[in-house]
């Protein structure tokens, strides 16, 4: 499905979908084209090329109604390099609003995606995410050109091939952005969301690093569990064995030693590490927050990444966990549940063996 402004043949040329009409809108730019892109497994996305800015279309031609407002915000370059460096060792600051910049232009393409009823501050988490990792300096992500209820506005990045030195790059940048301190485990205080699921923080911030067992136990599988459960998506042998894994989490065999709150992008399967046209590895639509490191890791052995050996190789380099690979199982659980939780399928008898594998 493409939208064209001014396309010729006999009528009016057909209304561009919703995404396409209100990110012209947002951006003061009239929308030229727009092509359905892969945007995940809930949203709908576009790449949307955009006119020269002052190319408007007169108010009640047929493609927005009026003519688009100005963006917010000061003009802006745009890049998927991370816009500062930072010491990874660095207390990650407390991100609070989205970083929010107008494309300049010079950019003619972004990319949009947008959710029927999505949550108030679904995409507003996401863009407050990628601040978050951003802030960081360690690892790149796309500029965000803006955050609205019904739509996000992302810089466009032209995809390419996986790439082993991109590999080998984002394993240090991953490494550092794990070195990064949050300020407590989860997001508390602001929404996050794991797909389309809500996730919980603790009311009080804390980063006590012996207080993970409790949170991942009560803010992350006990939740999911429960949804499993109650939509009967997974068998109660399963279940009892997930709940012997959330008692057992204090236990260092089960969990490995403790582990203060690190920056993590929290939803990094292959899906969300975009390979560019320029060499890089570029993350995206992450539930970022404070957690463990190995979460990440886990995530992308989950359902496979392309270069994964030599991404692991390089990040234990910088910072070597082990006996991580006895805690993987543990670390994918959650995961799992979610998969069971929105899928069904096998995914409950898969978080059972799981849950099983972590206990030994």
């Amino acid at each position: 499905m493409t939208a064209a402004a001014g396309a010729g043949g006999g009528g009016a040329a057909p209304p561009p979908p919703r995404p396409v009409a209100r990110t012209a809108e947002l951006l003061g730019r009239r929308a030229d084209r727009a092509v359905p892109v892969g945007g995940g497994s809930i949203c709908d996305a576009y790449q949307v090329v955009l006119a020269p800015r002052g190319e408007y279309p007169a108010p009640g031609d047929g493609e927005h109604g009026s003519a688009p407002r100005e963006p917010a915000g000061a003009e802006a370059g745009h890049a998927g390099a991370p816009s500062r460096a930072a010491d990874a060792t660095a207390t990650a600051p407390h991100v609070t609003a989205p970083h929010v910049t107008a494309p300049a232009d010079s950019a003619t393409t972004v990319f949009a995606k947008a959710l029927d009823a999505a949550p108030a501050d679904f995409f507003a988490a996401e863009a407050a995410g990628l601040a978050r990792l951003r802030a960081t300096g360690t690892v790149p992500v796309p500029e965000v050109y803006a955050a609205e209820r019904d739509v996000l506005v992302l810089q466009w990045i032209e995809p390419g091939a996986p790439d082993r030195a991109a590999a080998e790059r984002l394993g240090r940048g991953l490494a550092a952005l794990h070195g990064t301190a949050a300020p407590s485990w989860g997001t508390p205080g602001e929404p996050c969301y794991l797909g389309p699921l809500p996730l919980t923080s603790p009311h009080r911030p804390t980063a006590d690093p012996a207080a993970w067992p409790g949170f991942h136990a009560e803010h992350r599988l006990l939740p999911l569990l429960r949804a499993a459960v109650d939509s009967a998506r997974i068998g109660p042998r399963d279940a009892r064995d997930i709940e012997r894994v959330c008692d057992r989490l204090d236990d260092e065999a089960v969990a490995g030693p403790p582990q203060p709150p690190a920056v993590i992008h929290g939803d990094l399967w292959s899906g969300n590490v975009h390979w560019t046209a320029d060499g890089r590895a570029v993350l995206i639509d992450p539930a970022a927050q404070g957690g463990h490191p190995e979460t990440d890791l886990a995530m992308l052995e989950l359902f496979g990444c392309p270069e994964l050996p030599v991404l692991l190789a390089a990040y234990e380099e910088v910072r070597p966990l082990p006996g991580r690979r006895a805690r993987v199982p543990l670390h994918q659980l959650q995961y799992l549940l979610v998969h069971a939780v929105l899928f069904g399928g096998g995914y409950g008898a898969e978080s059972g063996a799981a849950a099983r594998a972590a206990l030994g």
